[in-house]
């Protein structure tokens, strides 16, 4: 890796989990050469494959509101400027209304599944969240914050959409709502896969559902495909060990960081957790510093 760091590219739409603060690790051990395709099976933020900028990628998601939103800048149909203008009035409604409206716009999204109301209820509801219930409706709360959408917050995002709408011009980038199991099926030696699926145990919703199921076939889907693939997951907190690591170890190289994460606004709440991603090609990085398939850290 050399000395420059990778500029990050945030995304425009907020979910958990984001990697931004990952994404430049991540990406030092890509080895994407010329003509080959970047392939997410879980686009998810897509701030990993953004940041990389491929000149051809597949993002995919089970969220149609997700795929639609981006298809939507590829298409034209949602800009920098139509964003903004969309926000400052509804906005400015915010302001005045405060919770009354947010429900209003909540409750027109799911029923009409307006690209731009998915934009806006991400961004004002509570803590970022992106959550459906059986329904497939939306059904975060407000994120109490009436003034959400100041000047300066509203350049934010609309820079976000911005960059995106310049990659979709010049790159190949192609969004499509799937199942994981059919885009990797369907990758090819010319294909490096990023899979940054939902954590096994943890809370998912409607789009996100992850059980032992889908972790037996995520992993026997990847032994078997010709595509090199970079699997992103938890290796570890304060209090377990992930054990469905252990299948890979055997197989593939297993890299482990340890970062922070922070449940409220107190320092005391600054929790260190241990990522791992899973490779089955030789790493740019020929200096491999951390395996964490070492016996001693699955007990």
């Amino acid at each position: 890796m050399t000395g420059l760091k990778r500029k990050i590219i945030v995304p425009p739409i907020k979910c958990q989990g984001i990697k931004s603060k990952l994404a430049e690790w991540i990406l030092s051990f890509t080895n994407l050469k010329k003509g080959e395709r970047w392939v997410e099976p879980f686009m998810g933020s897509g701030v990993v494959g953004f940041s990389l900028q491929p000149e051809n990628a597949l993002f995919c998601d089970l969220n149609p509101h997700l795929i639609n939103f981006y298809n939507s800048i590829k298409d034209g149909k949602i800009t920098s400027k139509i964003a903004r203008d969309f926000l400052e009035e509804e906005g400015a409604n915010l302001t005045k209304k405060g919770d009354e409206h947010y429900y209003f716009v909540r409750e027109r999204f799911n029923e009409k599944k307006d690209s731009l109301d998915f934009l806006f209820l991400n961004r004002s509801c509570f803590n970022g969240v992106m959550r459906f219930n059986r329904k497939g409706f939306y059904n975060v709360p407000f994120g109490h914050k009436p003034e959400r959408f100041a000047k300066a917050y509203l350049t934010k995002i609309c820079n976000q959409i911005e960059k995106v709408e310049h990659s979709t011009k010049i790159f190949n980038w192609n969004f499509a709502c799937q199942d994981f199991r059919q885009t990797i099926l369907n990758s090819t030696t010319n294909d490096l896969i990023y899979c940054d699926p939902p954590y096994f145990g943890r809370h998912t919703d409607y789009f996100n559902t992850w059980t032992e199921t889908e972790e037996k076939d995520l992993f026997e889907l990847l032994e078997k495909t010709p595509a090199k693939f970079i699997l992103s997951t938890w290796h570890s907190n304060q209090y377990r060990n992930n054990n469905e690591l252990k299948k890979y170890q055997n197989s593939f190289e297993i890299i482990t960081k340890e970062h922070f994460y922070h449940v409220g606004a107190s320092e005391k709440n600054r929790n260190p957790m241990t990522e791992a991603i899973v490779l089955n090609y030789a790493p740019k990085q020929k200096q491999v510093l951390e395996k964490s398939y070492q016996a001693n850290l699955f007990i």
